[in-house]
């Protein structure tokens, strides 16, 4: 018990070290710049922390009750709500367009330090569900069950990026956003760019999850003796 905990203190120091570095690089840039253009990555990295922070609450419910509780339901929606914003981040690498090529190589430094932390706490979340999901249906009902929320995820970057629908608009404004949804659901032919970005992402995301996975998998059916 006192190694998982001392295991989950690293675990959360590494992501709060990451974020001081990602945070250190933005003041720093802004400072030679005198110019705070990328301030909305500071308030993307917060989003991409809440998913995880669901899924400890999530879990905290588990262990006491069942998956069909209205807390724990609860918790799996707002995580299922907030996961999108972890690997939504992938896409602000668009605003590199319009940067001076003199800038290019720094803001690129920037983006990836930002970017590469949302989406590691973006799939750690989803890791930990994984495996509690597999605790409760067979191996191949959870994969299936993840890829389907890749998928959503994947939905959820374009009509965020493309239509500028977010989170908080499921409650503040269900109706416009349903509206948006079932439009281009209902006209899948009218838009190709819906097909090739959400297409585009559940590969690039189920394939890095992929990885992440099996390497775990791999990574713990090795002993230490193995790793030396």
């Amino acid at each position: 018990m006192a190694t998982n905990r001392a295991l989950r203190r690293q675990f959360i120091l590494a992501f709060v070290l990451a974020s001081i570095a990602s945070t250190g690089l933005f003041f720093y840039g802004a400072w030679l710049e005198g110019s705070f253009k990328y301030n909305y990555l500071l308030w993307n990295l917060f989003l991409a922390y809440l998913p995880l922070v669901f899924t400890i609450w999530l879990l905290r419910i588990l262990e006491r009750k069942l998956w069909s509780s209205w807390e724990a339901l609860l918790a799996t929606s707002a995580w299922l709500l907030f996961l999108p914003n972890s690997f939504y981040m992938i896409s602000d690498f668009i605003h590199l367009q319009e940067v001076p090529a003199k800038n290019a190589l720094y803001d690129s430094l920037l983006l990836t330090s930002f970017i590469y932390t949302a989406v590691v706490l973006g799939f750690s979340s989803l890791y930990l569900v994984h495996l509690r999901l597999k605790q409760r249906v067979s191996p191949r009902t959870a994969a299936v069950m993840i890829a389907v929320i890749l998928f959503l995820c994947s939905f959820a970057i374009y009509i965020g990026r493309d239509l500028r629908w977010n989170s908080w608009d499921v409650v503040t404004n269900p109706g416009g956003l349903l509206f948006d949804v079932s439009d281009r659901l209902m006209s899948l032919s009218s838009y190709p760019q819906m097909l090739l970005i959400t297409g585009g992402f559940l590969v690039l995301l189920g394939s890095m999850y992929g990885l992440v996975w099996r390497g775990s998998q791999l990574l713990q059916s090795f002993g230490r003796h193995d790793l030396l």
